[in-house]
């Protein structure tokens, strides 16, 4: 098993936070389960983090069944799906997100 998990870091704008958490599990979250291969996807808003970690608003874990799941997932049209949804929040947010890859020990 592996996950394959966005970190987002950088603020949520003034007033914001509430209309883009909506929209993380209206339109975000539907347009990640929908990625080939997804078993499952979870979203997390962390509530306290320890130095550097205290500008994370968002994380982001899908779980695949293989590295070539993966590989195949991030080739297919599906995830032109989630880039468009998330270019959607955009403008509700400053900052920048990456990836981690991750496998269950």
């Amino acid at each position: 098993m592996f996950t394959r998990s966005a970190i987002f870091r950088g603020r949520i704008h003034d007033g914001m936070q509430d209309a883009f958490f909506q929209a993380v599990r209206t339109r975000l979250l539907p347009a990640w389960q929908q990625m080939l291969h997804a078993q499952e996807v979870r979203i997390y808003m962390p509530v306290e983090a320890e130095p550097p970690g205290q500008d994370v608003f968002l994380v982001q874990e899908i779980d695949y069944p293989s590295r070539a799941a993966i590989t195949e997932a991030l080739a297919s049209d599906r995830r032109l799906v989630a880039m468009e949804a998330l270019a959607s929040i955009r403008h509700m947010y400053e900052g920048s997100h990456h990836h981690i890859i991750y496998e269950r020990l």
